[in-house]
């Protein structure tokens, strides 16, 4: 919704444009969720899916609090092996996505985001404590989450790092790495047009 998602994009963009690509965003991520190997797919969702959600989803409505809590409670929903990733990330792709699924040789994959934070959370057996607590979105997020899995005695390995979507650079940056995603060509379209 204009206003309420990818605020920090304004004012290079207007709120109705940084709204556009937030909707790029999450189209590109919901494909390479939907093209991994996995037995179930989960979307935590604020609010109600629109026609933007594939088919093949489970849909669950968010829980309040902040976004340590969020997360913690999506990892309540599942019972065996799961990965957490967000929508700031639309050059992920299913490969990387199933990457952080293989847990023969791996307890938890973390993939840290390029500001600090991470993109992806994977843990074999969920715990939802690993992550109450965590402060969000300061530039160490990534290393206490990254610190509480190895106090946790957990084998952790590392996904790549991406960079996540905050600001305008943040996303000319992503754009120009994928310019084959809905997010890219949309990123490209507003140039073109002179983002305000």
């Amino acid at each position: 919704m204009p206003g309420r998602v990818k605020t920090r994009l304004t004012p290079h963009f207007s709120p109705q444009e940084a709204a556009r690509l937030a909707a790029a965003a999450l189209a590109d991520t919901l494909e390479a969720v939907r093209d991994t190997p996995a037995a179930r797919r989960v979307l935590v969702l604020d609010g109600r899916p629109g026609p933007w959600l594939p088919p093949g989803f489970e849909v669950v409505p968010q829980c309040a609090g902040g976004l340590d809590e969020r997360l913690a409670a999506a990892f309540a929903l599942c019972t065996g092996p799961a990965l957490l990733i967000g929508m700031d990330t639309p050059q992920v792709t299913a490969e990387f996505l199933a990457q952080g699924l293989d847990f023969r040789h791996a307890e938890a994959w973390f993939g840290p985001a390029a500001d600090g934070g991470f993109w992806a959370l994977g843990l074999a057996e969920p715990e939802p404590a690993l992550l109450r607590g965590v402060p969000m979105s300061v530039p160490e997020t990534g290393s206490v989450q990254r610190r509480r899995l190895t106090h946790a005695c957990l084998a952790v390995r590392d996904l790549p790092v991406l960079r996540d979507v905050d600001t305008a650079a943040d996303a000319a940056a992503v754009a120009a790495e994928a310019p084959g995603t809905r997010f890219g060509a949309l990123h490209a379209a507003l140039a073109r047009a002179g983002a305000r």
